[in-house]
């Protein structure tokens, strides 16, 4: 099963790990795991990227998993991989997300082999519109819907994923069945929260990204 992760609040949190998911947090918000042993997967703020804040956070934190800052344009991937090396030396991993269309037929070859590679999940918001098909090593994506997710999942190998989608739901009283989201029987966030986990973790429990490889 891909590691999972619930970037939002310490509630949220609280539940999910419960359930097999890790701690993890936006590089803007760490008082949300300030009370955990570890931290495994810090986020950023790519609307306002502030690669010293994030480097701190990183190094703060020791986490498996961090994001580097997304690629838009070909041209801006020499930074972003400067900046991937120097938060490997505080991460096991390190996440690129390329997200520039020029990447199409030369993706595995542009970023070295040593990163995970990131795939925004596509949202009326945006995401990545390269082919899932061009990312051939363990993919990281990166928020959408969980049916989404998992439907990605027979595409490309999927080491990890983070999806608070579920938290906006649950604020209306609604969780995640599989395929859609519906009024709860019982009510209450937590509920919510914790049944739409439930059924997320049930989605990917037979799934093995070693078995992609």
């Amino acid at each position: 099963m891909p590691l999972r992760f619930a970037t939002h609040s310490k509630r949220v949190q609280k539940i999910a790990i419960e359930y097999g998911w890790q701690p993890s947090a936006r590089y803007t918000n760490l008082r949300d795991v300030q009370d955990f042993d570890n931290v495994n997967f810090i986020d950023i703020d790519f609307k306002n990227y502030d690669f010293d804040k994030h480097l701190d956070a990183v190094k703060a934190t020791k986490p498996h998993l961090t994001v580097a800052q997304d690629v838009f344009h070909l041209d801006e991937l020499d930074r972003t991989l400067e900046q991937a090396e120097q938060l490997n030396k505080h991460a096991d991993k390190v996440i690129i997300v390329p997200k520039a269309l020029g990447f199409e037929g030369i993706l595995e070859s542009a970023i070295p082999r040593n990163y995970i590679l990131g795939f925004s999940v596509p949202t009326k918001y945006g995401g990545t519109e390269l082919n899932p098909k061009e990312f051939k090593r363990p993919v990281h994506l990166l928020g959408g819907r969980p049916d989404t997710q998992r439907e990605l999942g027979n595409l490309m190998n999927i080491y990890s994923f983070d999806c608070n989608r579920f938290t906006l739901d649950a604020k209306f009283g609604d969780y995640f069945v599989g395929t859609k989201f519906v009024p709860h029987p019982i009510g209450g966030y937590d509920n919510c929260i914790k049944d739409s986990i439930k059924m997320i973790n049930l989605l990917w429990e037979n799934y093995s990204h070693e078995s992609k490889i």
